[in-house]
């Protein structure tokens, strides 16, 4: 197949064996790759009820059909597995340079069940697998991994997926980190990984990917190009291109998009308006900023690396911070202070976790703190107070490494915290256990209903309304009515962007249809809006189908009264502004054709779509 390996490897490391399964074309055409085939897969392969941090889970690293073929923004995969957080459906996005090795290597997928005894990595080296042994890796970080693996497999072109000792632990919150500051970070994947002794995929590939026509595929890349230097957005693309993602730290800290004060505050007042400056990408770049860093086949670069060589936390050279880091360990905790940021950033990537749910969970227990809910001896003697760099640094370091009793507590997330002391509960921002990420559904009301629905729970990075409503001073997108269709529409050509491999920051370029663009010379397919509504819808539903038959129903989402205004904010930007979520998630389920109390979708839509004959059996349609 065009695009396609054709492969997938199957490794179980309780047999300590491995198998190769093929990918079918009629499987590639129905669910594109990515968490589109491993929700396929883990469906079809695991028994419901399966224990998370146990050996039945699967845990998948996956590639879309643009990945390794050249096709432009098309650096990513993804990570699936059952999440040991909601008990039901997890997937998380990384880019960087693992996913093109991967393929390159030979394989469309790797899905891996069962646990070791021992700590092992799986090494792929062109078509090959091999289970080796990881005991002297077990407990390294993630840079000095890689340089460990590097020097023992004499590889140094290598990728690697791999944990740092958050994942061993077990932690709630890890993530799975390549290229050194790269993170499939959501759900608690790095965790999955650690309960299996795993500490790495391992691939090197000098292989290619088949391209159906190479010359239609270069004229495509071309016309992207165009679009993204000389089109409507170019000015954009060029900013973004330079600053990432932290050209909008400034900004969405006084806007109303980031959220202050574990979402219990309001940026101009409480952080000031100047509050989000020392995080501003300008302002970083200038004093910190040694190069540029951009994710294979990325015409944008939007990454940079940084050199912090001294002053109160010097960590080297490390990545640049995201707006989502920023703002979790900025704004949401108030902190300004550069270098604590830096540190904690740096500390999350080497140690593997998520930086999201990290920084959300110190915001958690900033606020118990203040509250009198943890008690200095709690905390271990930390005054962990709204802004207190060190204090956060501290509790960040206790907490990737679980050095503490408070550290190990922290590891388990906010919502796990909360569980395990009894006390807190009220000052969660969570939806079933996952920390909310930093876009404020008050501002961008779509965002509400992808963070409660989407099959996995408080993503930014799925699709619906709130992304096209970020940032946008319109009342008028407060108001739910008609919003259902929209809402589907945004929502499956963001399921066929992260299934293909694209990278969701195709949104700043102003390039349209790039699914469309992309796949029809790739894969010689024919793809546009009937392909792509159909594989969406049919993508999204097997997610939520996996959720379903894990016994979840639409009342186990519940979004956190902050995060829609109830009751609304009495100052600044968002003053008076209760966010009508339920309007958005009854429209919602309207127009996909669920039932609002079970969550069910009807027989016949699924039949309309087709390659879900297991999951009407299994739900008993």
């Amino acid at each position: 197949m065009n695009g396609y390996c054709g492969k997938m490897l199957f490794v179980d490391l309780t047999k300590g064996s491995h198998e190769v399964i093929a990918l079918t074309e009629e499987m590639a055409k129905q669910f594109i790759g990515g968490y589109g085939i491993g929700a396929k897969m883990l469906f079809q392969r695991m028994k419901p009820g399966s224990d998370a941090l146990g050996p039945e889970n699967i845990l998948g690293f996956t590639t879309g059909p643009l990945t390794g073929t050249g096709a432009l923004l098309s650096g990513r995969y993804t990570v699936v597995c059952k999440s040991p957080v909601t008990g039901g459906w997890n997937d998380a996005n990384s880019g960087g340079y693992f996913g093109p090795e991967l393929k390159k290597a030979g394989f469309d997928a790797v899905f891996i069940q069962g646990a070791s005894k021992t700590p092992v990595y799986v090494w792929i080296n062109d078509g090959k697998a091999e289970i080796r042994d990881a005991a002297h890796l077990w407990g390294k970080d993630v840079l000095e991994t890689e340089a460990g693996l590097k020097g023992e497999l004499g590889e140094i072109k290598l990728r690697a997926a791999m944990i740092g000792p958050a994942g061993e632990k077990m932690s709630l919150i890890a993530a799975i980190i390549n290229d050194g500051h790269r993170a499939a970070g959501r759900g608690g994947c790095g965790a999955v990984m650690g309960s299996k002794k795993l500490k790495a995929v391992v691939v090197r590939g000098t292989g290619s990917v088949p391209v159906a026509d190479p010359e239609k595929l270069k004229k495509a890349n071309q016309d992207i190009l165009d679009t993204i230097k000389n089109g409507p957005a170019a000015h954009v693309a060029g900013a973004f291109s330079t600053f990432g993602t932290t050209m909008l730290t400034a900004a969405s800290a006084v806007s109303g998009d980031s959220p202050v004060k574990n979402w219990g505050g309001v940026g101009i007042i409480d952080f000031g308006e100047n509050g989000g400056r020392n995080f501003d990408g300008q302002v970083m770049d200038a004093k910190y900023r040694v190069r540029k860093y951009a994710c294979a086949n990325c015409p944008l670069g939007c990454g940079a690396i940084y050199e912090v060589k001294d002053g109160k936390w010097p960590v080297g050279e490390t990545g640049r911070p995201e707006y989502e880091t920023s703002s979790a360990f900025g704004s949401l905790i108030l902190n300004d202070n550069v270098e604590a940021l830096l540190k904690c950033n740096h500390m999350c990537n080497i140690y593997g976790l998520d930086t999201i749910s990290a920084g959300a969970t110190v915001a958690w227990a900033i606020e118990c703190f203040e509250n009198g809910i943890l008690s200095r001896t709690e905390t271990g003697g930390i005054e962990l107070k709204w802004g207190n760099a060190e204090a956060i640094v501290r509790t960040t370091e206790e907490m990737a490494a679980q050095s503490t009793e408070f550290g190990k507590l922290l590891a388990l997330g906010s919502a796990g915290a909360a569980e395990k002391i009894g006390k807190g509960k009220e000052y969660l921002v969570t939806v079933k256990g996952i920390e909310l990420p930093m876009h404020d559904p008050r501002l961008g009301p779509g965002f509400a209903r992808t963070y409660a629905i989407d099959p996995t729970p408080a993503r930014h990075v799925k699709g619906g309304l709130g992304i096209q409503h970020m940032q946008t001073p319109d009342p008028a997108k407060y108001n739910a009515q008609g919003s259902g269709e929209p809402d589907i529409r945004a929502t499956v050509v963001q399921e066929i962007i992260n299934t293909a491999g694209l990278c969701l920051f195709k949104d700043f370029t102003g390039v349209q249809n790039i699914a469309w663009k992309l796949i029809p010379p790739v894969t010689g397919w024919a793809f546009g809006e009937e392909e792509e509504m159909n594989a969406g819808l049919r993508i999204y539903n097997m997610r939520h189908a996996f959720n379903l038959r894990e016994g979840m129903k639409p009342a186990d989402f519940k979004l956190p009264k902050r995060s829609v205004g109830d009751p609304p904010q009495t100052g600044g930007p968002l003053k008076g502004i209760t966010v009508d979520h339920k309007g958005f998630i009854r429209n919602f389920f309207k127009a996909i054709g669920w039932d609002e109390t079970t969550g069910k979708p009807s027989r016949s839509s699924l039949e309309k779509l087709g390659g879900m004959e297991d999951v009407i059996k299994s739900l008993d349609l």
